[in-house]
């Protein structure tokens, strides 16, 4: 079974029925068999980004339901994690690349995943496959 990375991107439209992408992301998901691959870092912007929304009183039985799903493995933050993050945020400084992308990327290097669930363009800077563009 194939390895995919999973966004917030991905995240927030699957949750958000009123998200623009949702009915795309719900599509895919229903068509494909790959397990998701993500990380603490990415729940946390997902919470952020649905805190003032209607979504916001699921999405702490969502992130525990991912955790505990063998169809996602979420690797968890560490500081180590965070300082290699860090390392080719600085590196990039050039580049409009949150944090949270950089662990992103970090983390797909590490596993050898080049396909992720997002349509954002700085995943295709980086060298990745954009599946949701």
């Amino acid at each position: 079974m194939s390895l995919v990375f999973a966004d917030a991107f991905y995240f927030v439209a699957r949750l958000n029925r009123r998200d623009q992408h949702h009915d795309r992301v719900l599509k895919y998901s229903r068509e494909s068999r790959a397990r998701l691959l993500t990380t603490d870092w990415v729940l946390m912007e997902v919470a952020d980004a649905l805190a003032q929304s209607e979504c916001r009183v699921r999405i702490r039985d969502f992130i525990l339901l991912l955790r505990g799903s063998a169809a996602c493995e979420v690797v968890p933050a560490t500081r180590e994690s965070l300082d290699r993050a860090l390392v080719l945020y600085h590196q990039h400084s050039d580049k409009g690349w949150t944090l949270t992308d950089c662990v992103s990327f970090v983390v797909m290097r590490e596993r050898n995943v080049n396909d992720a669930l997002t349509g954002d363009k700085h995943f295709e800077q980086a060298g990745f496959t954009a599946l949701l563009k």
